[in-house]
Formats: structure tokens, C-alpha cells, sequence
């Protein structure tokens, strides 16, 4: 297909496309004359992980391009892939005021305490577990942090949470649809899971609150 096609395939623009190839974003397409390139599906399927790591990772051209080099380099691994892919994307929390502080500490013990539980292997460099103690010590700074029980009630939440989106990912075929699928899953699942989880509340708020009025 010709650039016009493949923008109107991929609903990105032919300008947006050019700049994708000059920046090396999207490989080059099979050139049929000085002035014209024919694509074909892999390049259908790059845009669409470019416009996911761009329009739903909200990610700069700069944490685009690690993202990619990952995706095709076959020395990396499915699982540091997946990890490149959706550390790009994770928030580490502004870490507030008090890093060195007691809230801080307690924060450090809790998530210590549930990782523990939990039986979780992770690695020290994974920004979600700075994101998790800047919400666990705001918590704590707020007196509203939770008991053990429930600290266990989310954490085997996340885990099923998490045990679903590795099932979509070992659904996909090819490396670039694993990343493209974990992406996606990550930032709109965390999206979709935050509006059930209301839902949820809603509905045991009316039983535990509203029996027999």
C-alpha cells in the first residue's frame, strides 16, 4: 500500500507518518520509485504501537524510541520487554516532603510487609514501588492508612488483576503485539479497574450500611 492508504488504514496522518520514518520510529517501506515507498502490515502494526505508547502511555519521542529498541531487539528477553514497556508508562510518586520521615518508614514497612505476603518478586528498580510508599506515607500522614486486612484484600486484588493481564499478554502473537497489549492493558485497565472497584463499593456500602432501613 501507498502512504495515503497506510495513513488511511492506520488513522495516522501521512505528515505524522513522514515524521515517524525520519525520526526511525517506522522502518522504511519498499521503495518503488525515487518518490514512492509501498508499505505492508508490519507497518500497520508498528503504528498502531506507536500511537499506543504515544496516545494512551503518553510517552515523548525519546521514551518511544527505548520502548522500540526493546520490542525489536531479540536479546531482550519477553520479560525485560514487558518490563521496558510498562516502567515507561508507571508514575514513581513526587515522593512528598517527608522521604526521611516516619511516615516514610512506616510506608517502607508496610509495603516490605506486603510484598512479603504476597510472595512477589520484584525488582528494587521498579518505579511502582516508589509510587506505592508515596501513597502508603501519604496514607499514613493523612491517619487513614488501613489495617493489615485490608493491606491484603488490595494486594490479592492487584495479584488477580495482574494474573488477568499476563493471561492477555500470552495471548498475543509476536513481540511487538506483547508490548502493545501490556501497554494498553496497563493504563486503560488501571482506568477500568478504579471505575469497577467504585462500583463494587457501591453495591457493599448498600449491604452493609442500608439492611433493614
Amino acid at each position: 500500500m501507498r502512504v495515503s492508504e497506510l495513513s488511511r488504514a492506520s488513522g495516522v496522518p501521512v505528515a505524522t507518518i513522514k515524521y515517524y520514518l525520519r525520526e526511525e520510529l517506522l522502518h522504511r517501506g519498499e521503495t518503488t520509485s525515487p518518490n514512492q515507498a509501498r508499505y505492508d502490515t508490519s507497518h500497520l502494526q508498528r503504528l498502531r504501537l506507536i500511537r499506543a505508547l504515544v496516545e494512551v502511555g503518553g510517552l515523548p519521542i525519546a521514551g518511544v524510541k527505548d520502548v522500540l529498541a526493546a520490542v525489536d531487539d531479540p536479546d531482550v528477553g519477553v520479560h525485560a520487554m514487558l518490563g521496558r514497556t510498562v516502567y515507561a508508562v508507571t508514575g514513581a510518586g513526587d515522593g512528598g516532603d517527608d522521604d526521611a520521615g516516619e511516615f516514610a518508614d512506616r510506608a517502607a514497612k508496610d509495603l516490605d510487609a506486603i510484598l512479603a505476603r504476597a510472595g512477589w518478586q520484584v525488582s528494587d528498580r521498579a518505579p511502582a514501588l516508589d509510587g506505592a510508599r508515596t501513597v502508603l506515607a501519604r496514607l499514613h500522614e493523612l491517619g487513614q492508612c488501613p489495617g493489615e486486612d485490608t493491606l491484603t484484600l488490595w494486594a490479592e486484588a492487584a495479584d488477580r488483576a495482574a494474573e488477568g493481564d499476563m493471561l492477555a499478554v500470552g495471548r498475543s502473537a509476536g513481540r511487538a503485539d506483547v508490548a502493545e497489549t501490556a501497554l494498553v492493558g496497563t493504563v486503560l485497565g488501571d482506568a477500568l479497574i478504579a471505575a469497577l472497584r467504585r462500583i463494587a463499593q457501591e453495591s457493599h456500602s448498600a449491604r452493609r450500611f442500608t439492611a433493614g432501613s
